[in-house]
């Protein structure tokens, strides 16, 4: 089984010559590329979310498309649109960025929620629909979104219908001193990521997604998921709890985790491991939290503590 996903390492050391000490960061990348999600970065400026996109486009050969979010982008600068051709009396149609493996949503909420909401039918159905028609996105399809989560002026705060589409939410965090000079000694003569070379295809990538799809999540395991989600749905803390597109990413997900550690079955561990980044943006405080600046990955990790985890082992499936 790990023969599938070997190329998962050789991803992950090749984003790791661009991105210096965020292991975490690029396995829940991976694991979201495995799983068919998107991802939502969200953290202050300047700590690389842009890199880490085009490292990974870069290292899967894929095609990487960059929109820069603003107040007045339309829907047709990412789909597409349709052109008359004088010459042929026709329209033809103008891909937008849209049509790419990689797109980074580049400071997502600072566009008009119009504008948001163009990205609904790509993330989640992988096509767009121009003047009635409809065409199949590139596959493997990821979208990275970043948003600042510290301005708040000018902006246009993502509405629930918009972060479920995401299948985790990730900080990258500031790196430490040791890091930090790591970075600027590989950046100081050039930019290591002009000579990044791919390490497989998209192609490739698309295989791994489908297999990752057969990995073994047990009966157990899938009453755990429902379990965590149906106590984040009665947590007093929280007006409303994870969608039930939230036990699918969560499960999703531990299925990806499964397939970087090279197993065929999920375990309670992967389940554990990924619940905060693919529940942590799915529930909503109450006012009362919110307004007493509760953090809600904290109160989600109570709500797990709560949840009684499976005794029996997950055995492969071989």
């Amino acid at each position: 089984m790990s023969s599938n996903f070997s190329i998962c390492h050789d991803i992950k050391l090749n984003v790791s010559r661009v991105i210096v000490g965020k292991e975490e960061v690029i396995d829940l990348l991976l694991i979201a590329l495995l799983a068919e999600g998107h991802i939502l970065l969200e953290d202050v400026p300047g700590l690389g979310k842009t890199v880490l996109a085009k490292a990974l486009a870069r290292s899967i050969g894929g095609e990487f498309k960059r929109v820069q979010f603003t107040p007045d982008l339309l829907p047709a600068d990412i789909t597409g649109f349709n052109i008359y051709d004088q010459r042929n009396q026709v329209f033809s149609f103008q891909p937008g960025p849209v049509m790419a493996n990689v797109l980074l949503a580049d400071e997502i909420n600072r566009t008009v929620p119009r504008t948001q909401a163009s990205l609904l039918e790509s993330m989640e159905e992988r096509q767009v629909t121009v003047d009635g028609q409809t065409y199949e996105l590139p596959h493997p399809f990821m979208v990275l979104a970043t948003q600042n989560p510290i301005e708040l002026e000018g902006t246009f705060p993502l509405p629930e219908a918009q972060l479920d589409r995401f299948l985790l939410k990730v900080g990258l965090g500031y790196p430490d001193r040791d890091q930090e000079v790591e970075m600027m000694i590989r950046f100081q003569t050039n930019d290591p990521l002009t000579s990044l070379e791919p390490v497989c295809k998209p192609a490739d990538v698309s295989r791994m997604q489908a297999a990752c799809r057969d990995i073994l999540v047990s009966e157990p395991v899938l009453q755990y998921i429902a379990d965590l989600v149906q106590a984040s749905r009665g947590c007093g803390s929280f007006r409303y709890g994870a969608s039930p597109r939230g036990s699918l990413g969560l499960m999703r997900a531990a299925q990806g985790s499964a397939a970087l550690a090279g197993r065929d079955y999920v375990i309670p561990d992967d389940v554990k491991r990924m619940a905060l980044p693919a529940l942590g943006h799915r529930v909503i405080l109450t006012d009362e939290e919110r307004l007493c600046g509760a953090d809600t990955g904290s109160l989600l990790q109570g709500v797990m503590e709560g949840v009684m985890v499976p005794d029996s082992q997950v055995q492969s499936a071989s």
